[in-house]
C-alpha cells in the first residue's frame, strides 16, 4: 500500500485512540462520581431527619418542642458515609477514569502536570453531572425533601467558612498525590488512605460548612432542591484554593528531592546534563531512530495520569517505560544515600560484560552496592 495512503490511515487510527481514551474516562468518572455522591448524600439524608421521624416532617416532642436531630453520631454518620463511599467507589473505578470525583482534584493534578487540562476539562463536565445525577436520585428515591444541602452554620462567618473548606481539601489533595497520583507498587491499595483522608476531613468540617470540599457535591443538592445562598461561592473557590496549595506543597518535595539527589552513576556511562542522548543500535552505539506518534495517548487509572509520548519514553532502560526508570533510580540513590548516612563506605560494581560508556537492558539488575 502506498505510504501516501498509510499515513493518513495511521493519523485517523491514532486520532480513534484519544478520542476512545477520553470517552471511557469520561463515562467511568461520570459513574463513579454518581455512585460516590448517591451513597455519601444519601447516608447525609439519613443523618440529618429528625429522631423520631423518617420522612422528614418535623413533629413536636413530649415537652411541645420541635424533635431534635442527631448530633455527634449524626456527624459521624456522614463523615463514614462519604470516606467509605469514595474508597469502595474510587477501588471500583480507579483502573477506568483515575477516581478524582472532584473538580478541585482534577485541577490540582493539572497544576502538578499529572493530567491534560482537556483530560481535567472532560471530566470535570462528567463529575458536575455526576454531583447532579446523585442528588436527583436521592431526592427521587427517598421520601420527604432531601436534606444534602452544605450550608454554614450559625456563627460560622463566610472567611472561616472559606479558609476551612481549602485547608480540608489540601488535606484531601495532598493525600491523593502522595499516595496515588505516581506509579508504585502501593497504588492498588490508594483508595484506602484517600477514604480515610476524606473521612477525617468531614469530621473537621461537617458541623461547620456542611463539609463539601468538592464543588460538584454542593451544586448538584442546591440545584436538585432550587435554592441557593449568597455564599455558595466559597464552595467552589475553597477547595479550589486547598487543591492548589497542595499541588505547590507537592511540587515543591518534588524539588528539592531533585535538586538534592546526587548523581552517583554518571561514571557508568550515563548521559551527562547537555550531552547528546546516544540510544544502542544496530552498529552497537549508533543512534537508534524512533517512529514518533502523532498523539499523545494519557493511560487512565491510579499512577497512570501522567502523558507518554516520544519524548517520555526517551528515558526508557530495558523495557521500562521512562517513569518506572526514573523511579528505578530514585530508589538506588535512596538505598545508596541511607548507607552512607550509616558510616558504611560503598562502591559501585557491575557484573561482568557490561560495556563502557552504554548501559544495558538489565542495567538495573546487575547494579549492586557492596562494602569498601
Amino acid at each position: 500500500m502506498s505510504s501516501k495512503i498509510v499515513e493518513p490511515l495511521r493519523m485517523i487510527g491514532s486520532r480513534s485512540l484519544v478520542i476512545k481514551a477520553h470517552l471511557v474516562a469520561a463515562l467511568g468518572e461520570f459513574v463513579g462520581t454518581t455512585l460516590f455522591l448517591f451513597f455519601a448524600l444519601a447516608g447525609t439524608h439519613v443523618a440529618n431527619l429528625p429522631a423520631n421521624s423518617i420522612t422528614g416532617q418535623i413533629t413536636g416532642g413530649l415537652n411541645g418542642s420541635s424533635a431534635a436531630t442527631a448530633n455527634t453520631s449524626s456527624l459521624l454518620y456522614i463523615a463514614f458515609a462519604f470516606g467509605m463511599s469514595l474508597t469502595v467507589t474510587a477501588w471500583c473505578m480507579s483502573r477506568v477514569s483515575g477516581s478524582l470525583y472532584n473538580p478541585a482534584v482534577s485541577l490540582g493534578m493539572v497544576l502538578v502536570g499529572a493530567m491534560s487540562p482537556l483530560r481535567a476539562a472532560i471530566l470535570t463536565l462528567m463529575q458536575f453531572l455526576g454531583g447532579l445525577s446523585a442528588a436527583g436520585l436521592v431526592s427521587c428515591m427517598t421520601p420527604g425533601q432531601a436534606n444534602v444541602r452544605t450550608t454554614l452554620a450559625p456563627g460560622m462567618s463566610t472567611a472561616r467558612g472559606l479558609f476551612l473548606e481549602a485547608a480540608c481539601t489540601a488535606l484531601l489533595m495532598l493525600v491523593i498525590l502522595l499516595v496515588a497520583a505516581e506509579k508504585h507498587i502501593g497504588n492498588f491499595i490508594a483508595p484506602l488512605p484517600i477514604g480515610l483522608a476524606l473521612f477525617v476531613a468531614e469530621l473537621a468540617s461537617v458541623s461547620f460548612t456542611g463539609g463539601s470540599l468538592n464543588p460538584a457535591r454542593s451544586l448538584g443538592p442546591n440545584v436538585i432542591a432550587l435554592s441557593f445562598n449568597g455564599y455558595d461561592w466559597i464552595y467552589f473557590l475553597g477547595p479550589a484554593l486547598g487543591a492548589a496549595v497542595a499541588a505547590g506543597f507537592y511540587r515543591l518535595l518534588k524539588y528539592l528531592e531533585f535538586v538534592t539527589t546526587p548523581e552517583p552513576l554518571t561514571n557508568l556511562g550515563e548521559k551527562k546534563p547537555g550531552a547528546p542522548e546516544q540510544l544502542p543500535g544496530a552498529e552497537g552505539d549508533a543512534p537508534a531512530k524512533r517512529e514518533k506518534k502523532a498523539h499523545k495517548v494519557e493511560r487512565t487509572g491510579l499512577g497512570g495520569g501522567l502523558l507518554t509520548g516520544p519524548e517520555d519514553e526517551q528515558g526508557a532502560v530495558g523495557g521500562l517505560s521512562a517513569a518506572d526508570a526514573r523511579e528505578m533510580k530514585e530508589r538506588l540513590v535512596r538505598i545508596e544515600r541511607m548507607l552512607m548516612a550509616s558510616g558504611v563506605p560503598l562502591k559501585q560494581t557491575i557484573s561482568p560484560g557490561m560495556s563502557d560508556g552504554q548501559a544495558p537492558s538489565d542495567y538495573y539488575d546487575q547494579l549492586s552496592y557492596h562494602r569498601v
